[in-house]
């Protein structure tokens, strides 16, 4: 004896066909469509002169540390020249303004870091003569790639 198949269980096997074949990119863009854009952070450093070796040191051995204690996701971080002088940049992502305030407070309130700034300071003198902050958000045309490992 032959049993129909549901009409519920045709559209079923069909959309999962379908959903199937559809090419992976396709797929991933309409996750990146609906999930909300990041909010990213461009930070850049004028590092004091003489002191390059000392602040990258701090950086990498102690301030990326804290900050992942604090949720700060480092997508990127550079070295740069600009007008004859050393310059440090990093790019940082959020999941929005919010989580970036919140993380800032609690890394500039960590007793740790305000300890390991005071030492570094004590012994080397001033580690940045200035920072440029830039809050960036996507255009709805901006391709959503991460940068290559």
């Amino acid at each position: 004896m032959h049993v129909a198949a549901s009409p519920y269980r045709c559209i079923l096997a069909v959309a999962l066909l379908l959903g199937g074949l559809a090419p992976p990119s396709a797929a991933r863009a309409e996750v990146e469509a609906a999930a909300p854009a990041p909010l990213h952070q461009l930070r850049i450093y004028r590092v004091h002169p003489g002191n390059e070796r000392a602040f990258h040191e701090r950086f990498r051995d102690h301030a990326l540390r804290i900050m992942d204690r604090h949720g700060f996701e480092v997508i990127a971080t550079w070295q740069a020249q600009a007008e004859g002088r050393s310059e440090f940049v990093y790019l940082l992502q959020w999941p929005d303004e919010a989580a970036m305030k919140r993380a800032w407070a609690g890394f500039m309130a960590d007793a740790e870091w305000s300890a390991i700034k005071q030492r570094t300071g004590a012994e080397y003198g001033r580690f940045v003569d200035g920072i440029e902050d830039r809050s960036l958000r996507l255009t709805d045309y901006s391709p959503r790639r991460r940068l290559a490992d």
